[in-house]
């Protein structure tokens, strides 16, 4: 008799306290649901006992219920923490799934506000952890976590970040979609391609197109390099270049990104047939000509130089930088003619010399008209312009002179 009072008692004991559980649980939801988040993590924590001897059911609830507070209070790795915990008691894959969505859409607001207010630091480490809740799926919120660690000046932790991307072979490549509104003929950009696919079927639109964006794994490759160049490690920086091209030997990107660091280390003869290797697979693109045409004519190969700024042009007639640069190429001699000109007598020799380097100023100038014009044609660029008014001054042409001053007054 006395046996089966006693096992009585301690079964009141138990749906008591286990009644005390789910009551104080409630409450604690009560709280969270009116937004009193502090109270609700101060009823759990004065519960904490009672919750400890609690069958994994309950206590993956107050896990589940900790890892909501936290995410409204932005405590964002112990809201991890507490999710990961209900998940290893059992909770609901489902609801788990939905509240972790939650907490990276806050963490990722989180990280932007801190971007706006220029608080890179935090933004990148939040940034990481949104890679890490998810990272088959968030590699893109590494890539950013990398850039916000680079403004904030931390190159050991971008380098870090970076480091992974490589690993993992992250491209980022994104299908953009766009089509045209009839309306106006303007083609637009399209967010989603369940839009894209209702609109395509609407007689208002037309032209629908699809493009994906450029890898940006050379980028990453560059920025590591760029980095341990900053931290004067120079032999990895072009480590991490000839890594990167051992396994994708035909890749342009990463052919120029070579070529860039080459620049960077003022190494302009590899740089040089780093880009020549560019042009032999892509033998029309105009930025790599004008690239070569820098470095050409920084290595005194005037030839050369005009010959790849000539072949920019010819190949995009609009590269205003091609004009402007093979200008500059021409009249690069003019100074050591004036000096010349400048240090002769009144002797006869030197007044026939001072002739013939008179001349020789005003072939360059007029060499330079017709390049001059061809940009203005395209462009109106101010600095065409005011060169182009000097030389037209310099050669006594007033018309050309008139014509080149009222178009920067109009401009102007």
């Amino acid at each position: 008799m006395k046996t089966k009072n006693i096992l009585t008692f301690l079964l009141l004991i138990f749906i008591s306290f286990g009644y005390s559980q789910k009551k104080e649980l409630r409450n604690a939801n009560k709280f969270y649901d009116s937004g009193e988040y502090l109270s609700a993590l101060d009823l759990l924590e004065t519960s904490k006992s009672i919750f400890d001897s609690s069958d994994d059911k309950i206590k993956s609830q107050v896990m589940f219920l900790y890892g909501k507070i936290y995410t409204s209070t932005e405590d964002f790795e112990l809201a991890i923490n507490s999710f990961n915990n209900s998940r290893e008691l059992g909770a609901n894959e489902n609801d788990l799934n939905s509240e972790i969505n939650k907490l990276e859409t806050a963490i990722i607001t989180s990280a932007i506000a801190d971007n706006e207010s220029e608080n890179f630091s935090d933004a990148a480490k939040k940034l990481k952890i949104v890679y890490d809740i998810n990272p088959e799926n968030n590699a893109l919120y590494l890539y950013y976590a990398a850039s916000s660690a680079v403004n904030s000046n931390d190159l050991s932790l971008a380098l870090e970040y970076y480091l992974i991307l490589r690993d993992i072979k992250y491209e980022g490549i994104e299908t953009k979609y766009y089509i045209t509104d009839i309306s106006n003929e303007t083609e637009i950009e399209i967010s989603s391609e369940t839009e894209f696919n209702l609109l395509k079927k609407s007689k208002d639109y037309s032209n629908p197109r699809e493009e994906e964006t450029e890898s940006k794994f050379p980028e990453i490759v560059k920025n590591i390099a760029i980095i341990y160049k900053q931290l004067g490690q120079n032999d990895m920086a072009l480590a991490a270049i000839e890594t990167a091209r051992a396994s994708n030997p035909d890749d342009v990107g990463l052919i120029i990104t070579a070529a860039n660091i080459y620049f960077e280390l003022d190494d302009k003869e590899a740089f040089k047939l780093a880009m020549s290797e560019a042009i032999e697979k892509e033998p029309n693109n105009p930025i790599l000509y004008y690239n070569l045409g820098v470095v050409s004519g920084e290595l005194g190969e005037k030839e050369s130089a005009r010959t790849y700024y000539e072949k920019s042009i010819e190949l995009d007639p609009t590269n205003e930088n091609s004009y402007l640069n093979l200008v500059a190429l021409i009249l690069d001699g003019e100074q050591e003619i004036v000096n010349e000109m400048n240090s002769l007598g009144t002797s006869r020799s030197d007044n026939l010399r001072y002739d013939e380097l008179k001349i020789t100023r005003e072939e360059l100038y007029k060499e330079c008209v017709p390049i001059l014009k061809d940009l203005i044609a395209i462009s109106n660029d101010i600095e065409a312009i005011r060169t182009l008014m000097n030389i037209y001054g310099t050669l006594g042409d007033n018309p050309g002179y008139m014509e080149m001053k009222n178009l920067l007054d109009q401009l102007q």
